[in-house]
């Protein structure tokens, strides 16, 4: 057999070995949520039902027990209890959907439930909380023009439009409002009432032509009823500046059957059509951070909202050590979005420096690296960008860094525009910003000079 020649050689190229194997070899099914004990006589018709995923989601550790049954370890099962007492910022919440798509035979290491249902022996035993974490990390509540509208961009706002979810996350970067109280964390609340406020957001992004971006979020919108959701979105795509609207969703992943209820895909391909009327992009961000939690029920969900004339469906998770930390698992959450949910990879966001989530959190070096190990997989427009959302600076590149103190886990960043706050401030611009790497990542040295600085404080 002889070969052509190209370009003066032989054809010799083809498929190489390489440190992660496409296609994927998941199977793309709904899971069968009977094998569960307190779902072993659930029809498919019940499953599929927004109203039965609401009713039977699971709200605090009994009711977690009588679900998993045999499957849930008691020593679990007190490190979950325990946990509850005295680290976890977010009360439980976990809708039948996304228990669903836990591993039962091994839920210590299952990675839907390491950072949906933490447990205190997940946490690190040293450094559960990093010394400048804080509540609010990225202090959204500081920038808001009016009550729950966070004016941190030049041309882009974020309106939290309430306080809840269909699911609580243990690394919540909201978590200073999003939520019920916990033994460590009083929430804070909206003292405005809801129709008030959204008519005070309106009013602001009228006087406003700066703006052209609006997110609406929360909490999370799928807990809005259609109803309160839609004519807020149609206000906004009647404001002349507004060229983009985000609709902001984990439900789409946690409760997909909410968003094939008639009654919310009518409002919402209403709003489709309007858009493409004005000339508004209309999208749907969510945010899913491991493979398993991508069934069939979510791409048709998906698929719905494409076909209505979304302009796209994106994901901005987040990264968690034990959950998406390895090229191989980001990699095949990537191409699960892209190959079978019809999603984008947009975003890998680091995990925010809010109180008790150190053991999720990567350092600047680990995320750098990741962002190297995933290149030239997948199509340049679908290989997300990992990126560091520095408090009082706003996303950025995780190799915009300006200078990065390894030993000490300290970078610093620059910004190009001033948030709201800082008005005219001649040095917002030339500053340089610090953010913190999780401490048990630095070498000894690193970390004797943060006890140092503890006992000093």
């Amino acid at each position: 057999m002889t070969t052509t020649p190209i370009r003066g050689k032989a054809a010799s190229a083809g498929p190489a070995q390489q440190p992660f194997s496409y296609p994927l070899r998941r199977e793309f099914v709904e899971p069968d949520w009977r094998r569960l004990p307190g779902y072993k006589d659930v029809t498919q018709a019940e499953w599929e039902s927004s109203v039965w995923q609401r009713k039977h989601t699971v709200k605090n550790l009994k009711e977690l027990k009588a679900t998993l049954g045999h499957f849930l370890p008691d020593d679990l099962l007190a490190s979950m209890e325990r946990d509850q007492q005295e680290r976890a910022t977010m009360s439980i919440l976990v809708p039948p959907q996304m228990l669903n798509t836990m591993d039962e035979t091994d839920l210590w290491n299952d990675p839907v439930r390491r950072y949906m249902l933490p447990a205190f022996d997940d946490r690190h035993p040293e450094w559960p909380n990093h010394p400048k974490a804080s509540r609010d990390s990225l202090h959204e509540a500081d920038m808001w023009a009016v009550e729950g509208l966070t004016h941190r961009y030049p041309t882009k706002v974020l309106a939290e439009m309430l306080p809840t979810c269909p699911q609580y996350c243990g690394h919540c970067t909201r978590m200073d409002l999003v939520g019920n109280d916990v033994p460590q964390v009083q929430k804070h609340r909206f003292n405005i009432g809801q129709k008030e406020r959204y008519e005070q957001m309106l009013d602001y992004l009228r006087r406003t032509p700066t703006v052209r971006d609006v997110v609406v979020s929360g909490g999370d919108i799928a807990n809005l009823p259609i109803q309160a959701l839609e004519p807020f979105v149609s206000a906004l795509l009647d404001i002349p500046n507004i060229r983009d609207i985000r609709l902001a969703s984990k439900g789409l992943m946690a409760i997909p059957q909410h968003f094939l209820q008639d009654s919310v895909l009518q409002g919402l391909e209403r709003l489709a059509k309007k858009a493409n009327e004005r000339g508004v992009d209309l999208a749907l961000h969510t945010h899913v951070n491991n493979a398993r939690q991508l069934t069939p029920l979510v791409g048709k969900a998906v698929r719905k909202l494409l076909d209505m004339g979304f302009r796209d469906v994106r994901n901005q998770g987040v990264l968690l050590r034990g959950v998406n930390s390895t090229p191989k698992d980001l990699l095949e959450l990537c191409f699960t979005l892209l190959d079978h949910a019809k999603i984008l990879p947009y975003y890998f966001y680091m995990c925010d420096m809010i109180p008790n989530s150190e053991h999720w959190r990567l350092s600047v070096a680990e995320a750098q690296k990741l962002q190297h190990d995933i290149m030239g997989y997948m199509p340049g427009f679908a290989t997300p960008r990992i990126v560091c959302d520095v408090p009082f600076v706003g996303k950025r590149w995780i190799h915009q860094i300006a200078e990065y103190d390894q030993e000490r886990g300290i970078s610093y960043w620059t910004k190009n525009y001033r948030t709201g706050i800082e008005g005219n401030d001649p040095d917002a611009l030339s500053r340089k910003y610090e953010y913190f790497d999780p401490i048990y990542t630095l070498p000894e040295s690193g970390q004797q000079w943060w006890r140092d600085q503890a006992k000093a404080a």
